[in-house]
């Protein structure tokens, strides 16, 4: 049985919000939605202060590692946000 890995969240932060004052908040991290179509246009589906997820040229942002950690947390925020 072929087993699939189960895919890394992935995060980035903004680095250029010019534009999109009220939906990009500079230096804050993002959660990134993998998107293939996105990806080869040159951009990122980002989570943004919306809450919902949309696309933004990748130039506005750089992709990071984040501590496993770190990760559990920001989910668990997420999880006890979308509950209330």
């Amino acid at each position: 049985m072929n087993q699939r890995k189960k895919a890394k969240p992935l995060f980035a932060v903004c680095v250029d919000n010019s534009g999109y004052l009220a939906s990009l908040e500079l230096y804050k991290i993002y959660r990134v939605i993998p998107d293939d179509d996105a990806t080869a246009d040159g951009d990122l589906r980002v989570i943004d202060e919306s809450g919902e997820d949309y696309l933004y040229s990748a130039d506005r942002f750089v992709l990071i590692d984040l501590p496993q950690e770190v990760i559990k947390r920001m989910q668990s925020q997420a999880t006890e946000h979308e509950t209330e």
